[in-house]
């Protein structure tokens, strides 16, 4: 069962977490379900110069922009991290996460490990986890138990796992999505700690140590 918090003291500053790992691990599962159950965690919206597909809603899914205008805020370091994929432009926008920082709001984002890299090139305060499989093996099945990818996509997918899985070293933190309930809870767990760090809540200490 996943932690539930029915009160929480928000942070002076906001954490910024960097959630990590190859395609099938299921971390999009546990990013759902910590922000339905951590208080003051949001979702980075991206940016992206690719068309919106059926039923995404700009600003919700992602802010739709032109070419042009994602090169400009490329040029102007707007963005904690960016990349090209398939031709098509993906970043996330650096100032709405300044700001929900600033109001002691949390922020989380999924991306990939070069994005990682790079959020902590930019932030280097950014709290890095990596959801790893309980083996390749485990992975590749759950891979091929979609039923819904030709077997060139399973390969390609596959080569990038491999690729993402050798900079799992690089983060803070890592977790093993062996049992999903167990994974929530260290997942979840882990978000916890960071966010009632002391130096974190400058404002509420500052009430008591005043005395």
């Amino acid at each position: 069962m996943s932690l539930t918090f029915r009160h929480w003291p928000r942070p002076t500053r906001g954490a910024l977490f960097v959630v990590t790992g190859a395609s099938g691990t299921g971390k999009t599962t546990l990013v759902k379900e910590a922000l339905a159950t951590i208080p003051d965690l949001s979702y980075s919206v991206s940016a992206t110069t690719r068309a919106p597909r059926v039923g995404e809603v700009d600003g919700r899914d992602y802010n739709f922009v032109s070419r042009a205008h994602f090169d400009t805020n490329v040029k102007d370091s707007a963005f904690l991290e960016w990349a090209e994929v398939y031709g098509n432009c993906y970043g996330t926008p650096r100032a709405p996460v300044e700001a929900a920082l600033g109001e002691g709001r949390s922020i989380l984002l999924e991306i990939d490990a070069q994005g990682a890299e790079q959020v902590r090139a930019a932030m280097p305060e950014a709290v890095s986890l990596f959801v790893l499989p309980p083996s390749i093996e485990s992975l590749e099945a759950r891979l091929r138990g979609r039923a819904s990818d030709s077997e060139d996509i399973i390969q390609r997918r596959l080569r990038d796992a491999r690729l993402q899985l050798r900079r799992c070293g690089q983060f803070d933190y890592v977790v093993v999505n062996d049992d999903l309930t167990s994974a929530h809870d260290q997942f979840q767990a882990i978000l916890t700690a960071e966010l009632m760090r002391g130096q974190r809540h400058s404002e509420l200490l500052a009430r008591f140590l005043d005395n």
